[in-house]
């Protein structure tokens, strides 16, 4: 261990610590799903798929998420038709405002402090709780290293196709954590692809845990007013692909899968808020490349539909997004909620 890893270390463990001696729990099940690296496992899509599952499993889901880099203070429901997105994104944080969009009927709350996020909803529902026919179950959306909340379960997402980066702690590498730290997994998934050799090591870390696999499935595009197309669109068509993403490679190899070529491709930071001027950059390169279509993730559409509006609009409706789904067998589902009350 380095002296920047060391130096990382000594602050996490006294972070854990402190945090763990005040651990509070809430009154109903709490389903974590969370890494154990810096972005790019796709919790987001993992924690949409939990929630509708928990949905048809007779269960009333309640999100409770962070809003990283979102300005809103204090707990709040996420509630995408009161602003502009790029107010919402602000507000809230865009992966947030993108469950809400994708979840309709499955509340989202934004709060640093989960359990006093939890607590909030629960008061909200206080005057309906007892008429409740479903048993409220919370989903923590990246909650692996939120000591402050208790949890019935730690679902925990592997990148398949780079699992650890360079086995480095943070600052030299993208672990948040010490691989043995994964002892207190109960649900391992490891996402993008079928890495046997990985989930055996996994296995080897922590023998009692169950690992699966899953992957992510685009089921559909669609343009920033929600208007729908089937994948097919992009058959033979010539593409500029944008994202602001932890992992901007992984979505340019999805794009190339559906359509007749990229033409070009623009990366921004993780979690990126987008400009007026971004959007003419980006307009400006798909016409001079005689682009059929500029593409990005639903997580970066969520940010620029106010700009769909503007005075820099592409042509027409041809600002288009991947609508990704997590998609994993039935028994990571029945591991997921089993003895959950």
């Amino acid at each position: 261990m380095t002296f920047s890893e060391l130096f990382y270390y000594i602050g996490y463990s006294l972070d854990k610590r402190f945090k763990m001696k005040r651990q509070k729990r809430l009154p109903h099940p709490v389903i974590s799903i969370g890494n154990i690296t810096v972005g790019g496992t796709g919790k987001t899509p993992a924690a949409i798929a939990v929630a509708k599952e928990a949905k048809r499993r007779g269960f009333y889901p309640i999100i409770l998420t962070r809003g990283y880099k979102g300005k809103a203070k204090g707990p709040c429901f996420v509630t995408p038709t009161l602003h502009n997105s790029d107010i919402l994104t602000l507000l809230f944080g865009d992966e947030p405002v993108l469950m809400a969009e994708r979840l309709k009927d499955v509340p989202v709350v934004k709060c640093a402090d989960r359990y006093e996020g939890g607590m909030f909803a629960i008061e909200n529902f206080k005057s309906q709780i007892s008429n409740f026919k479903s048993q409220i179950i919370f989903i923590l959306d990246d909650g692996f290293q939120h000591w402050r909340l208790y949890r019935d379960r730690d679902i925990v997402l592997i990148d398949g196709l780079n699992p650890f980066g360079n086995r480095k702690m943070l600052p030299l590498g993208p672990l948040r954590e010490p691989l043995k730290e994964l002892k207190r997994v109960e649900v391992f998934v490891v996402t993008k692809t079928k890495n046997e050799p990985l989930a055996e090591e996994l296995k080897k870390i922590n023998p009692s845990a169950s690992a699966y696999f899953s992957e992510y499935k685009t089921v559909k595009i669609r343009n920033a007013e929600g208007k729908e197309f089937p994948v097919e669109t992009l058959k033979d068509k010539k593409v500029y692909a944008f994202c602001g993403i932890a992992n901007p490679e992984s979505f340019k190899m999805t794009v190339k899968g559906f359509c007749g070529g990229i033409a070009g491709f623009k990366a921004y930071g993780d979690h990126h808020l987008y400009s007026q001027a971004d959007i003419l950059y980006l307009a400006e390169r798909g016409k001079a490349l005689n682009c059929d279509f500029l593409i990005t993730t639903e997580k970066d559409m969520v940010k620029i539909k106010e700009f769909q509006n503007s005075d820099f609009k592409f042509h027409g409706d041809n600002i288009l997004c991947m609508e990704i789904e997590f998609a994993a067998d039935a028994a990571f589902f029945d591991e997921v909620f089993k003895n959950i009350p």
